[in-house]
């Protein structure tokens, strides 16, 4: 009786690569990786025009699903997306028509704060005087060796703001167009990702991404945007209180800086300090507008929001400000307002990827005490 064997292919050996060939192939792939990044980088940059009020406009998006959900089931989808947009419309129209005259006159008032900033250290120059070196730079601040002289333009804030206007209309208007269509066709645009996933584990994971994303983004926003407008309100009426003039204003400037975590609130403490300038005369009562202003972001932000938003989108405070620096140098104010959503975007699909790998693992081991 024949026996038949089955004659194997021959094995190919491959000669081992030496040292300095691996080596080499290594910084081949960095180099590699790197010119990627910086090529990527500088795609951001060059395409921020478009890249950052499309990217805003999918955000703010994911943020109104929960109503625009809530709307379809009365409504078609397209009409939900209208009524969205006009409603966006109609916020972009009040804060320009809100802020721009107030605005406007304080950015001519800001040599006189600047007047007031040197005659208080000028008043102050004594208590540094112990203090090696800080006498000269005062000194210099304050023009004792020099005369400091300030321009003032002939064209005033309105007239600047009006130069950047066509760039501004077309950037709300693709902004607009471009939430409308998100939110007319987010349905469509989940069904044709979902499609290309040719299996069900596959499948079953963007869902869940593309369900915890919108998840994440919206009760962030949406929690955010209702602790904002009572910080602004709480911030006007102390400032009515305290006699600031224009108290709405600074009420509207924290409700919309707030969004811009560690920054914004930054920002608007030395806003309110140069307010504080030039509306009193006493050393006290100059920091009282910023003084009240960050107690009640203290307690917003210590008490309120966790107690709000709660753990389940608690981020690592080290990686938002890293995504804060990092979006803010590349697209300017708009980068501060989705650095955070693209946080939240990014911890749903590693999350999802995370527990999907675990499942697996655990799915091959019990396959292995089965067998």
């Amino acid at each position: 009786m024949k026996q038949k064997y089955r004659m194997d292919p021959p094995a190919v050996r491959t000669a081992a690569r030496s040292g300095m060939g691996a080596d080499l192939q290594s910084i081949s792939r960095m180099a590699i990786i790197v010119i990627a990044v910086i090529v990527t980088l500088a795609a951001l940059d060059r395409a921020q025009p478009v890249l950052a009020p499309l990217s805003l406009a999918i955000i703010t998006g994911l943020m109104a699903s929960p109503v625009a959900s809530a709307l379809e089931r009365y409504i078609p989808a397209s009409l939900s997306a209208v009524i969205m947009v006009m409603l966006f419309l109609g916020l972009i129209a009040s804060a320009i028509t809100l802020f721009s005259m107030p605005l406007s006159i304080w950015t001519d008032r800001l040599p006189e704060i600047w007047r007031e900033l040197q005659r208080h250290l000028l008043d102050w120059q004594t208590a540094f005087e112990t203090l090696g070196g800080v006498q000269d730079q005062i000194r210099k601040m304050s023009g004792g060796e020099a005369a400091m002289t300030v321009d003032i333009a002939d064209n005033s804030a309105v007239e600047e703001i009006a130069t950047l206007a066509p760039a501004l209309v077309a950037q709300i208007i693709l902004f607009l167009a471009s939430l409308y269509f998100f939110m007319a066709t987010r349905h469509s645009i989940r069904t044709s990702v979902l499609s290309l996933c040719f299996t069900r584990h596959s499948r079953l994971r963007t869902a869940r991404m593309f369900r915890d994303a919108e998840w994440f983004v919206s009760r962030y926003l949406l929690s955010i945007s209702v602790i904002n407008a009572g910080l602004g309100l709480g911030t006007a009426a102390v400032m009515w209180l305290l006699g600031v003039p224009q108290p709405y204003l600074w009420g509207m400037l924290a409700f919309i800086l707030n969004y811009v975590v560690y920054i914004g609130p930054a920002l608007m403490a030395g806003i309110l300090l140069g307010v504080g300038l030039v509306t009193w005369d006493s050393p006290p009562a100059i920091f009282f507008p910023m003084a009240a202003y960050l107690t009640l972001n203290m307690i917003e932000a210590q008490f309120v929001t966790p107690q709000v938003i709660g753990r389940s989108v608690t981020l690592n405070p080290f990686f938002v400000f890293l995504s804060l620096a990092f979006w803010i140098w590349l697209w300017g104010p708009v980068g501060g307002l989705v650095a955070v959503p693209f946080l939240l975007i990014g911890h749903a699909i590693l999350r999802n990827s995370v527990l999907h790998a675990a499942a697996d693992s655990q799915n091959r081991q019990a396959s292995a005490k089965k067998i």
